[in-house]
């Protein structure tokens, strides 16, 4: 029983989570909601191997970081660790190969591998991409924090190029298709931009075992401060975003999605900014990276409003 917990804990169990309700609300909120009445099983089925493939990936990625980072985890979690106590890092590394192989295998028997090769293609680039990113892009400045924050919105723009292939991007496009698009680059955004917030705030709270491994992070090589200005400017851009979203959507007098998004999204990221300037401990940018956490989940929420309002 103890294997499985420390399996679930290294695979970050709720952080899959968060991968399945955006891409299950994205689909039947949003998707489903704009083409009502024209989705079908054989969409269904793919949309499901998607989101499985999607979980897979994250998994795998999440092993293999854990077994890059155990020495810096030692310091920075040293509750939290389970690698070389519980689980093998032998095991480790295999449960990362078995887990990448199946979901790119998936994603293969989700699509069609001649019309939507390029899926296929993305999510080897994905695992590739994690493979590296753990071992050696997220010690450096700023592009570990730009690979994960893509890969974040990548799992809504999946669900979004699943639907279409690159021919119907450029031939007889339906004004349905631009309108689930605008919501596809809306989500995504909102994921990316608030992925780099969270990302270099949980740079500044391993700062301390980042410096001893001589790791290239922003808080390292720019320094707290400077990382903080950095992080103040994406969470100033995010608001200022919805709040111009919001004045859009006036028009459609969508009054409860835009109180919902102003008391769960907007104020608690304009409050995220208020204890970010004064925050000085590690406590406290841990306590900010779970705020973060909770606005994504707001977030990712707000597409509930869409299957009433569409």
């Amino acid at each position: 029983m103890a294997s499985v917990k420390a399996f679930f804990r290294l695979i970050r169990l709720p952080n899959l989570m968060f991968i399945v309700l955006a891409q299950f609300l994205f689909q039947y909120c949003i998707y489903d909601s704009i083409y009502k009445g024209q989705t079908s099983d054989i969409d269904t089925r793919q949309f499901l191997l998607l989101v499985l493939a999607s979980v897979l990936i994250a998994a795998a990625g999440n092993i293999i970081n854990d077994y890059f980072d155990i020495n810096i985890d030692i310091i920075n979690k040293p509750g939290k660790v389970v690698l070389g106590r519980i689980i093998s890092r032998r095991w480790a590394l295999a449960w990362h190969f078995i887990l990448s192989g199946l979901g790119i295998l998936i994603t293969a028997l989700a699509v069609n591998p001649f019309s939507r090769w390029y899926l296929v293609i993305a999510n080897m680039g994905c695992v590739v991409l994690l493979f590296f990113y753990s071992m050696r892009f997220k010690r450096d400045v700023l592009i570990g924090n730009i690979i994960i924050s893509l890969l974040t919105a990548w799992t809504i723009m999946l669900i979004f190029l699943s639907k279409f292939s690159f021919a119907d991007a450029f031939v007889n496009v339906a004004f349905q298709q631009v309108k689930f698009f605008r919501f596809a680059v809306l989500y995504s955004g909102f994921a990316f931009v608030i992925s780099l917030i969270r990302e270099a705030v949980k740079d500044i709270e391993d700062l301390p075992g980042d410096m001893k491994y001589n790791c290239r992070t922003m808080p390292v090589a720019w320094g707290r401060n400077a990382t903080k200005v950095y992080t103040a400017v994406w969470l100033t851009i995010l608001i200022i975003s919805l709040i111009i979203i919001q004045i859009y959507v006036l028009q459609f007098q969508w009054w409860w999605a835009m109180g919902y998004c102003l008391l769960f999204t907007i104020f608690p990221l304009i409050y995220i900014f208020k204890k970010l300037i004064a925050a000085q401990k590690t406590s406290e940018y841990h306590d900010l990276s779970t705020l973060i956490k909770l606005v994504m989940l707001t977030g990712i929420l707000s597409m509930m409003f869409f299957y009433i309002y569409l």
